[in-house]
């Protein structure tokens, strides 16, 4: 029960059941720099569930773009069937590398290698956890991302990446077939003209080209989320993923949404200047019913959703399709 959601309420999803947090796993990639940290978030009880891969963001907080961010989506997840696992990438502040690192600040190669690393332990991950070994879909796996893990999910699902500061990332293509569906939460745009001075010095990694982004996708964007210090577009720079990725068949756009998407990140955090309990749940719903749709075969959650937004909730956002 929370009393601070009213309209989302309307959009409707499973009935929650207990959580369990298994809290460090660990891999051991003497390649990295430092091991690889996750948390694994998972329902108590079921089988066959869907996995759900959570990316972090950059960020300015301390803590959040770790394995210790991201409570109201992977608690949400966890809660309404999918077992969650979210990766501290090398770009945190509290357990990554310094920012002057090689390949530093943003890691951005690294930070997806980071998910193909955890699909190719996950058969080993699964046993070696009691609380869930056994009850994993290995075939049902889907991937989200805030921000730049946003970009990082992109990556994943066939978005390729020119840096012009690098010339080792020309065309770059990490596709990983293994994911089946990905959400982009605040993803960033197109490079070149569209980035700031201060972009295009200091992230020039932001560079990527949608045209191959071939997996099914859905963007979620807010209509007031202004990042001047990295795109000269505004708000509308968060659309390119949708307008320009193939797969990318659906998009969710929030009113007055700006970059923390209602509360994405954490609770009560400080960089979250939007923050509103039924925006945030309209994301919680509405991403959980397109990954439930699209991973389970007559699932009709996601159209269910999207209409009983346009009804109840269309102050907070709406849907756009191709």
């Amino acid at each position: 029960m929370n009393n601070l959601i009213t309209d989302a309420r309307h959009i409707p999803v499973n009935e929650p059941t207990q959580t369990i947090s298994i809290n460090p796993v660990t891999l051991e990639a003497p390649d990295r720099g430092v091991p690889l940290e996750m948390r694994i978030t998972a329902p108590i009880t079921g089988y066959d569930l869907p996995i759900i891969l959570l990316s972090h963001g950059h960020g300015p907080s301390l803590y959040i773009p770790s394995k210790d961010g991201y409570a109201p989506l992977a608690n949400f997840y966890a809660a309404h069937g999918f077992v969650v696992i979210q990766p501290t990438h090398v770009n945190s502040k509290v357990a990554g590398l310094p920012a002057d690192a090689p390949r530093g600040p943003l890691f951005w190669r690294s930070r997806v290698q980071d998910m193909s690393m955890i699909l190719d332990h996950l058969e080993d991950i699964e046993a070696s956890i009691p609380a869930i070994a056994g009850r994993l879909d290995h075939h049902k796996v889907a991937a989200v991302g805030h921000s730049l893990g946003g970009q990082t999910v992109g990556m994943l699902l066939g978005a390729r990446l020119t840096d012009p500061k690098d010339p080792d990332a020309v065309d770059v293509n990490m596709i990983e077939p293994r994911i089946k569906v990905g959400v982009l939460l605040a993803a960033p745009g197109n490079g070149g003209d569209s980035l700031s001075d201060n972009a295009r010095e200091n992230y020039s990694a932001l560079n990527p080209d949608f045209s191959h982004m071939t997996t099914k996708t859905l963007v979620v964007a807010g209509d007031a989320d202004l990042a001047a210090h990295l795109t000269v577009r505004g708000a509308d720079w968060y659309r390119d993923p949708f307008r320009n990725g193939p797969g990318a068949d659906s998009m969710l756009t929030l009113i007055g949404g700006k970059h923390g998407l209602g509360g994405v990140s954490g609770y009560d955090a400080k960089e979250t200047s939007d923050e509103d309990p039924d925006r945030l749940a309209v994301v919680q719903r509405m991403t959980w019913a397109y990954l439930r749709s699209a991973l389970c075969e007559g699932d009709q959650a996601w159209s269910v959703a999207s209409s009983e937004l346009q009804s109840h909730a269309s102050s907070h956002g709406y849907v756009d399709f191709k």
